[in-house]
């Protein structure tokens, strides 16, 4: 599903959190997509590092972009 986030609120993809995004995590899992398909998060200051982390402890994370350098048009996960 790719959707113009332009018109709706970013928020962090961090289980419970409520709070405004400020960066993209940038994923796929290998077994299951293609090298070239990225999956995203979204992370607030507060769970960038944590769910870069869990991302990192399986071998999915591939880069972390804050808010304000990415498209404004990408596929959340």
């Amino acid at each position: 599903m790719t959707s113009d986030l332009s018109d709706q609120a970013l928020i962090c993809s961090a289980k419970g959190c409520r709070l405004p995004a400020r960066y993209q995590l940038h994923w796929n899992n290998p077994r299951l997509h293609t090298p070239d398909r990225r999956k995203v998060w979204l992370a607030c200051d507060n769970h960038r590092d944590s769910l870069a982390d869990f991302l990192l402890a399986r071998g999915f994370l591939r880069e972390v972009i804050p808010l304000d350098d990415a498209d404004t048009s990408l596929q959340r996960s």
